[in-house]
């Protein structure tokens, strides 16, 4: 079959590639076309254009760029139009991916969702434009399930794919891991500022000034796959390391974490280390973002997925260098770490094991 796949951004990429690994070993023709990154290139076929090209951060950043975003779905739409895919994946992403599901849907192609956009947090009334134009829906978080079966949308309940990449690194030397990247022997505090220049650049200063209360830690920045090695350099100081491409390595070689709200807070999870998530956009963003969220008491998939606090969550003025300060110091030092440690085991058994590309990879070879 003819695969058309979009994924937007890092996290996307991630698990589209390993959505098109499966895919591959069940449908010997497979032929793939699609918006990612480096990740899903690897596996073959045709990448149309990289999602660091296409990510745009908050309600500013978004309307500051519309016409490019405008005219990167009239391109979408006339390359799916010329190639005529026998499916579309959609890979969450769902302002761009919404509208092209709903101009796929009238060429008669079949239009499949894997990773549901977050509707129980936002924009609830997507879910009817999910009903008219998506064939499959299919979802990572166990209780998406109960909220499409509220609006009478049938889906399907994959698992979550984090687990599938995870459960395929091979065992990691500390040691040498620290000596392949010019590490010192100090315990690491990890630092992920996110993947846009501009969240990296608004988050990484206010991380990094916490250095003078831990100095027998070194801090090691987790650089993007979208962003140049230049750009960090200067942050990059004896005290401050660099390490690129490398995210999952550097999470399980580190004591604790600093990160930015996003898929990798439950990456770091899974990967077993202490954090404290960090959020902090423009105060229009955020404004807005207040106004839209329906109900939703964390930012965290962490904490969202336990239903009740795990990781501390540190969010717009509350994100600065006392509290974040106090935060580490209590998940690197005291109990708190333990019982940190401890709901991650809880949360490991709610999201179920691994085979989630698998199962996705059955539920379009069924579409």
């Amino acid at each position: 079959m003819k695969y058309y796949i979009i994924a937007g951004e890092a996290s996307g990429d991630l698990h589209g590639s390993n959505l098109m690994k499966a895919l591959k070993q069940k449908d010997q023709a497979s032929e793939f076309r699609f918006w990612g990154g480096d990740l899903m290139s690897a596996q073959g076929g045709t990448l149309v254009k990289h999602y660091r090209d296409l990510a745009f951060m908050g309600f500013l950043e978004v309307a500051m760029n519309l016409r490019t975003i405008l005219n990167n779905i009239k391109f979408c739409k006339e390359d799916i139009k010329n190639n005529r895919p026998d499916v579309l994946v959609l890979v969450d992403y769902p302002g761009f991916n919404l509208r092209i599901a709903k101009f796929a849907k009238a060429l008669g192609i079949k239009v499949v969702y894997y990773i549901s956009p977050q509707l129980w947090a936002w924009k609830e009334g997507r879910v009817e434009i999910i009903k008219k134009y998506v064939d499959e829906m299919m979802v990572i978080l166990p209780f998406e399930e109960d909220f499409y079966k509220k609006h009478g949308v049938d889906s399907h309940f994959v698992g979550h794919p984090l687990l599938d990449a995870i459960s395929t690194l091979e065992d990691i030397k500390v040691h040498d891991f620290k000596a392949d990247h010019g590490l010192n022997e100090k315990e690491i505090i990890a630092l992920l500022p996110g993947s846009r220049k501009q969240e990296v650049e608004k988050m990484l200063e206010i991380m990094l000034s916490v250095r003078p209360y831990f100095r027998d830690y070194q801090f090691v920045i987790a650089g993007a796959p979208s962003l140049p090695k230049g750009f960090y350099e200067k942050y990059v100081d004896e005290h401050v390391h660099f390490v690129s491409n490398k995210t999952y390595d550097l999470l399980r070689c580190s004591k604790a974490a600093l990160v930015t709200s996003g898929t990798a807070t439950l990456e770091t999870a899974l990967l077993n280390v202490p954090e404290v998530v960090c959020y902090r956009g423009s105060k229009i963003s955020y404004a807005i973002a207040k106004r839209l969220v329906k109900n939703i008491k964390y930012i965290s998939l962490v904490n969202l997925i336990m239903d009740r606090e795990v990781v501390k969550e540190l969010i717009q003025d509350e994100l600065n260098t006392n509290n974040l300060v106090e935060e580490l110091k209590m998940i690197l030092e005291t109990e708190r770490r333990f019982v940190v440690l401890k709901d991650y085991e809880l949360l490991r058994m709610k999201l179920g094991g691994k085979g989630a590309s698998e199962n996705a990879a059955d539920v379009i070879l069924k579409a």
